[in-house]
């Protein structure tokens, strides 16, 4: 989940003759060095690292904090329940025409259309090409077009279902996108007197707003013109709303949801037939196989957002579970943690020396 302005900031900063400036300050960092960046937000990120039952860090870890994508394993669970009880049928075919309405070029990072190219545009697909394509790559329309597919009611009431009782509700993240237009379009206001508002709206009234907005879209999909004003409308203080809004949860609430997933009992085994390979691509790799028996996880990211949830057993039956929440950081922060953060994973979960280090770093009494 990547932003329409993050490009056209690094493209400014390399033109003006900021390139080693850009290199220096997103350079990757190594696992210690993010640890002691974590140590110095405390009150901004929230994080949960357990092995085998113990914890091992539990840091802010009842701080809610938006999930940005990573709210899409709640979506990718539903899914698979469907498809398991034969509610959906995974390989229903779909029109890409049908996914249109909830594609926005330049909102995604490239997400949609990495999922595309990685599919050859093949035109129908699968049911479950969609689900892949929004946990595999990310795509926001995809995830829309889920939310549509499978119910929003039936999302959330899987969350008490699940045990995701510190969790807002899911809700569309690309009709999201259109509250300012909308906003100024049919209330008259300025930009800056939308973003007013939406900045004072209820998290009820946001959410009904998206939900309205998604629900017109799939009568009336938007036109290009449409669609090229509503991008226009997605000025920096419009995008920060945006990010503000999103679904929020906590490391307790997704660590726990982690451990779930990694028993591989509290779902039957027929769900985890149709959830296993959304989310555990990593096991595609015969170097993952190597070491571990399974792992699972979702990333998410804005400019000022930064999140994960893993879960992974090795083959000497260590279970892991992790979940790190950061928000108000600055964009080159965020860069830089997010090229660190497969290292900083991989850390944990290989290195009983970095175990100890962080355990001690992050330790309430330190």
């Amino acid at each position: 989940m990547n932003w329409i302005f993050i490009g056209s900031m690094i493209v400014a900063l390399l033109i003006g003759g900021g390139s080693a400036f850009f290199a220096y300050h997103t350079r990757k960092i190594k696992p210690r060095a993010f640890t002691q960046f974590i140590k110095e937000r405390p009150d901004t990120i929230s994080l949960k690292v357990q092995r085998n039952d113990e914890v091992l860090v539990a840091q802010q870890e009842n701080l809610m904090l938006p999930l940005a994508s990573t709210a899409k394993m709640v979506i990718a669970v539903e899914y698979a329940k469907q498809a398991a009880s034969g509610n959906i049928n995974p390989d229903e075919v779909i029109s890409l025409s049908t996914l249109e309405p909830f594609y926005f070029k330049r909102t995604d990072g490239g997400a949609h259309e990495a999922w595309l190219k990685e599919i050859n545009r093949q035109d129908p697909v699968t049911l479950s090409q969609v689900a892949e394509g929004m946990m595999h790559y990310s795509s926001n329309a995809n995830s829309d077009y889920l939310m549509h597919k499978l119910g929003l009611d039936r999302i959330n009431a899987g969350l008490e279902e699940t045990g995701l009782t510190d969790h807002e509700p899911i809700f569309p993240f690309v009709a999201a996108l259109a509250v300012p237009y909308i906003l100024t379009t049919e209330q008259n206001l300025t930009l800056e007197g939308a973003n007013a508002e939406i900045r004072d709206m209820s998290k009820e009234e946001y959410r009904n707003m998206t939900i309205m907005i998604m629900e017109r879209w799939l009568d009336q999909p938007c036109t290009d013109q449409e669609k090229q004003q509503i991008l226009k409308c997605l000025t920096a203080p419009a995008q920060k709303n945006w990010s503000d809004h999103l679904t929020r949860s906590n490391a307790k609430t997704y660590t726990d949801f982690m451990e779930k997933l990694n028993s591989k009992t509290f779902f039957s085994k027929k769900v985890h037939s149709h959830l296993d390979p959304l989310l555990e691509p990593l096991m595609e790799s015969p170097k993952n196989r190597e070491w571990l028996r399974h792992t699972g996880q979702k990333g998410g990211s804005t400019p000022h957002v930064l999140t994960f949830s893993l879960y992974a057993t090795d083959l000497k039956d260590n279970r892991t579970e992790i979940s790190f929440f950061a928000d108000g950081l600055e964009l080159l922060e965020q860069i830089r943690l997010s090229k660190s953060m497969n290292d900083f994973q991989k850390a944990i979960l290989r290195d009983e020396d970095f175990r100890t280090h962080i355990t001690e770093k992050l330790s309430q009494k330190h």
